[in-house]
């Protein structure tokens, strides 16, 4: 059971599009992805840490920062084909002094029917959590610590968790053009679908219940803002397995988000994932595209 797997979604209050073909997708889970609210994806359970927000230079106002976003959506269709998503996401963020958390939260759900006559299946199904801790410990430097979880049908995943401590550098850190390096330790637990061991020993592969990685990984991250209106960001993220070389993952976003009025934004996300030791039957490149509009609340 094979799938090349490319997913369109789009989250905007009352708009929102998500498609998907037939059969299995891996995306390899990385900890690149761009921030759900901000960026343009519903997708935050990454590898354990995404990019560490921008150290404040003014003391006074990295001791008092609260943000909270929101960004969820529907669509539905009808007719001769039939299709039903929900996509929706969360994220707060709170700076005191040289002290960061970060919680974010999302779900994708969709299910459609090519023909009028078809049963509906499911094509995207994934619920995702992860916590994030930094303490800067100078204008430039940040050890962090981030847990992730990821519950992800067409990944072959019951759940799949990531324990990750990690060091952010920052080589420009201006008020509107930032380049950071992060390097650090991930270590992921996977728990796998029944279905999918049993698909696998079908083919006379046996594998386990659970599986355990250790990666090394390292980040590169740039973000510039053009104008007042319009915010451009990309990452680009490799994490090497050990001591077996053969589990290695590449993994890419890149955004580009739009001002509208106030707190209100549109976000336009691309971000590719390259697993390079995928469960049997699942393709080793995922994409996904996402527009969004998306709210900021605090």
């Amino acid at each position: 059971m094979r799938l090349h797997c490319w997913r369109w979604a789009a989250a905007a209050g009352p708009l929102v599009l998500l498609a998907a073909t037939t059969g299995h997708a891996q995306v390899a889970d990385g900890l690149v992805s761009q921030d759900p609210a901000s960026q343009g994806t519903t997708d935050v359970a990454s590898s354990g840490f995404a990019q560490a927000e921008k150290p404040a230079e003014d003391v006074a106002e990295a001791k008092d920062a609260t943000e909270f976003k929101l960004s969820a959506g529907a669509m539905m269709a009808s007719g001769n084909s039939r299709l039903f998503a929900l996509t929706g996401s969360s994220q707060l963020r709170i700076r005191r002094d040289a002290n960061q958390f970060v919680n974010a939260l999302a779900a994708n759900i969709s299910r459609s029917a090519s023909e009028p006559d078809e049963s509906m299946e499911t094509t995207v199904e994934n619920y995702q959590g992860k916590v994030r801790y930094d303490r800067f410990v100078g204008a430039n430097l940040a050890p962090f610590l981030a847990v992730s979880a990821r519950r992800d049908r067409f990944q072959g995943l019951d759940l799949r968790l990531n324990v990750d401590p990690g060091l952010a550098y920052y080589l420009i850190d201006e008020e509107k053009e930032q380049l950071s390096l992060e390097l650090g330790y991930d270590l992921q637990y996977d728990v796998r679908r029944d279905e999918n061991l049993e698909e696998a020993e079908a083919d006379g592969i046996e594998l386990d219940k659970t599986d355990v990685r250790h990666s090394v990984r390292a980040f590169s991250g740039y973000q510039v803002t053009l104008n007042e209106a319009v915010t451009f960001a990309t990452g680009l993220e490799y994490l090497q397995g050990l001591p077996d070389t053969d589990y290695w993952r590449l993994n890419w976003d890149a955004s580009v988000n739009s001002t509208l009025h106030g707190g209100l934004s549109v976000a336009t996300t691309f971000s590719l994932r390259y697993d390079n030791h995928p469960l049997p039957g699942i393709e080793k490149t995922d994409a996904v595209t996402a527009l969004s509009l998306v709210y900021q609340l605090l």
